[in-house]
């Protein structure tokens, strides 16, 4: 996996840091995941990516083999702190403006970025997800049932961690296998190395300050920007699960790019074939709408 590429751990002091794999030539694109994954989720998408790009692709703070965003482990780990150390590194790195494309929680982590750092990201892609906000203020029945993690994963400490600790097999299947992606998209030597990122308590512990900052802290700074008017100003790409329940619930609002161009003003997107992983199961397709994008 990721031939030409390179490992990079970025130091960021008091024993911080942002794990990750570079390669490629040329403008500087950062990769973001979502949860059950690591950077392993780009596997297939990046060398695409590479061969016109800068490809950055990292575990997201809190996940995998990097440091969570803030030293406190009792302090939740909301996107504006995650953020942070993402961005250090890239200026590390010597990117200190980017393009950044984030899916699931990477992509609640990119879009915050966007807001809070205009100066940094130069193009904005997230996929198969809506604001924070705009995700609770519509939660339902179908939402509480579809994406358990939202709420259990928010759920008071030792309760999540335990459950995520004691199974972790179980953990990965149930959401590799119940977002609409079939079960052969992701190959057993990833799934195990996504078991493997959740045998970590310490990092288990820090996904689910992550969730908890989701319900709560995120919310409030989605909300916050909303009333002040606050918007994305670079280019927005929306992309998400045609066979998912962005395509459906929201239909009535003229879908997800209605609701991201209350957040952005620069905002394109449509459906892609697949389940919520589409960046796993087709990655061709995902690459296509990303190289589109990105490129001038």
């Amino acid at each position: 996996m990721f031939a030409g590429f390179e490992i990079v751990e970025v130091a960021l002091g008091a024993g911080r840091r942002v794990f990750a794999r570079r390669g490629g030539q040329g403008p500087a694109v950062l990769l973001l995941h979502g949860f059950p994954e690591t950077h392993l989720m780009w596997r297939q998408i990046a060398p695409g990516l590479a061969r016109d790009f800068t490809v950055v692709c990292p575990d997201l703070p809190g996940y995998g083999r990097s440091s969570p965003a803030l030293d406190d482990p009792d302090a939740l780990q909301p996107k504006r702190a995650m953020a942070l150390p993402l961005i250090e590194a890239m200026v590390r790195l010597g990117f200190p403006r980017f393009a950044v494309v984030g899916h699931d929680r990477g992509g609640r982590a990119a879009y915050r970025m966007a807001l809070d750092h205009p100066d940094r990201v130069s193009h904005l892609a997230v996929l198969d997800v809506i604001p924070t906000a705009a995700v609770w203020a519509r939660a339902d029945a179908r939402f509480a049932l579809a994406f358990w993690p939202f709420s259990l994963l928010a759920q008071p400490a030792p309760l999540p961690e335990r459950l995520i600790g004691g199974c972790p097999e179980a953990v990965v299947e149930a959401a590799l296998s119940g977002w609409g992606t079939p079960a052969s998209a992701v190959p057993d030597d990833l799934r195990a190395a996504y078991v493997e990122a959740l045998r970590d308590p310490d990092q288990v512990h820090a996904i689910c300050q992550e969730y908890r900052a989701a319900a709560t802290i995120d919310r409030e700074h989605d909300e916050a920007d909303l009333a002040q008017g606050r918007r994305i100003a670079c280019p927005l790409l929306a992309l998400w699960s045609a066979s998912g329940g962005l395509a459906s619930w929201y239909a009535d609002e003229g879908g997800p790019l209605e609701i991201w161009r209350r957040w952005a003003a620069h905002v394109t997107g449509e459906a892609v074939r697949g389940g919520h992983f589409f960046p796993e199961e087709h990655p061709a397709e995902t690459l296509d709408r990303l190289r589109r994008f990105l490129l001038p």
